[in-house]
């Protein structure tokens, strides 16, 4: 294969999948991963994607949201493999807070149906958690988002304004270690700052993709983030930054 053919494939493959790993295109194309950081280098030069840590990110996406149904089946074992160690994180009786990611739903599927109060801005979260009797489901309301199927602007906000919760499960679309958690959207970005105003103790569900990217919108500092709980590919020079900031980081 020429290296101009393996260009336009890569570019497609993350443009595809939103993400992609050093370690997966290095399978792909039977080439080094050292080859492999060599052309993510050069098409972030040529501004056809963005580079992160252990892979890269498409620029198609970065001002826009991937339907969920895409970001469903994105880096599923390894969501579902971190949902179950943050559902360990969860208390008898706590009143927690999930937000719209696909983390978020596998936890609404496999939390067990014990006593619990769950409040949620996701369609998805709220009707996998119907058919669980004693767990109280409360549902923000507000503007549906089409793409991400959540409740997002000024309605939704003001209704998380009347709640407190012990802890708050969130995700993100970019986390940096010194611009912080990032989203691709201004609304998204807003109602998850809100969240976090509410939350005793914040929680982030983020595989390693996540990680070196900067997404359009602030959202928080990492300061504010109390637990990341990431998949094992985590770059080990991110995980000893954010174990230095004092973040308990759990691998899954």
């Amino acid at each position: 294969m020429l290296v101009a053919e393996r260009y336009e494939k890569i570019v497609s493959l993350v443009n595809e999948r939103g993400a992609i790993r050093v370690s997966e295109l290095s399978e792909i194309f039977q080439v080094t991963e050292e080859t492999i950081r060599r052309d993510l280098d050069r098409l972030e030069q040529a501004g056809r994607l963005r580079r992160s840590h252990g892979g890269a990110v498409s620029v198609k996406e970065s001002y826009s949201e991937i339907p969920y149904t895409e970001r469903e089946i994105a880096y599923a074992e390894e969501k579902k493999r971190m949902a179950q160690a943050a559902i360990k994180l969860i208390g008898p009786r706590d009143r927690i807070l999930l937000d719209a990611s696909t983390t978020a739903w596998y936890m609404a599927s496999e939390v067990p149906d014990d006593t619990l109060t769950v409040l949620t801005n996701s369609i998805k979260v709220a009707t996998e958690l119907s058919g669980k009797e004693k767990i109280e489901v409360i549902s923000t309301g507000g503007l549906l988002a089409q793409r991400s199927l959540s409740f997002v602007g000024p309605l939704a906000e003001r209704s998380l304004e009347s709640y407190h919760v012990s802890k708050l499960f969130l995700s993100c679309k970019g986390i940096h270690l010194e611009r912080g958690i990032s989203e691709s959207h201004e609304l998204q970005a807003r109602i998850k700052q809100k969240m976090i105003s509410i939350a005793d103790q914040v929680i982030l569900l983020a595989d390693s993709s996540k990680f070196g990217v900067k997404a359009f919108t602030h959202v928080a500092d990492l300061s504010e983030v109390d637990v990341i709980v990431t998949d094992r590919h985590i770059p080990k020079d991110v995980l000893e930054q954010l174990q230095d900031r004092g973040i308990t980081v759990i691998t899954a």
